[in-house]
């Protein structure tokens, strides 16, 4: 009997095949399976890294995340019955309102525990993705941009414009205060606030601020996230119920 040839794990047969799936998933979807992840984890990873992406393809030197990757990936998480829950890390400087606004709106129907924390940076429509989930974090030095709603290119100065950038600003309003402890009142103080941005309306809060202004639960890092979303999990076992 011809005796099979034996490959143990972490052969370099196997590395070699491990690299090319890792960079033909950098090649369509932009970014990696999120290695330190264990392969029988009960946790999913999702990075909003750089600039969200929406209807029109940035640069290919942009640092981005395409919305048409991440929902397919929102789906997938909540039909797998493998993932329990979900860990979002955020450092991105915003992007499309609408597809921000999609991704934040996907993640808060999740029927599974979610937890997102913030490091370096969650600017603009990424505020709204980072309340979004059952609980929240961010280090110490990440920072949040809150700024109006702006148009890039060109803007038609009639009235039906400014009602329709009205409108996009208070649909992100609504969304933030309804998944947040911070206040409308509070939470618009801040966005039209001057002086505090050099060339620009809006303010930047750090870490501990967020915390105290209620738009984020709470000061932490990976270790802290990742230990109140094994909470929320046996919580969920135990008959819980997920609210935002």
């Amino acid at each position: 009997m011809e005796k099979k040839e034996y490959i143990p794990f972490g052969s370099e047969e196997q590395q070699e095949e491990k690299q090319e799936q890792v960079a033909a998933n950098i090649q369509q979807l932009g970014q990696t399976n999120i290695p330190q992840m264990a392969q029988d984890t009960t946790i999913h990873c999702l990075t909003i890294i750089g600039q969200i992406e929406g209807h029109i393809q940035l640069p290919p030197q942009n640092k981005a995340t395409k919305y048409e990757h991440v929902i397919p990936q929102i789906v997938a998480i909540e039909q797998n019955p493998n993932i329990e829950g979900l860990l979002v890390i955020l450092n991105t400087v915003g992007g499309d309102v609408e597809a921000g606004l999609a991704i934040a709106e996907m993640l808060a129907s999740l029927s599974k525990p979610t937890v997102s924390i913030v490091l370096g940076g969650g600017h603009s429509i990424g505020v709204p993705i980072a309340v979004s989930c059952d609980y929240s974090f961010i280090t110490e030095t990440a920072t949040m941009t809150i700024h109006p709603v702006r148009l890039t290119g060109l803007v038609i100065g009639v009235p039906q414009t400014f009602e329709y950038l009205d409108k996009m600003q208070e649909r992100v309003v609504r969304f933030v205060t309804k998944h947040s402890k911070i206040s409308e009142d509070k939470f618009k103080e801040l966005m039209f606030s001057k002086g505090n941005l050099t060339r620009d309306i809006g303010t930047n809060v750090v870490g501990p601020d967020a915390v105290q202004y209620g738009l984020i639960d709470e000061v932490g890092g990976v270790a802290q996230a990742l230990q109140k979303l094994r909470q929320l999990i046996e919580w969920k076992k135990e008959g819980g119920t997920m609210l935002q």
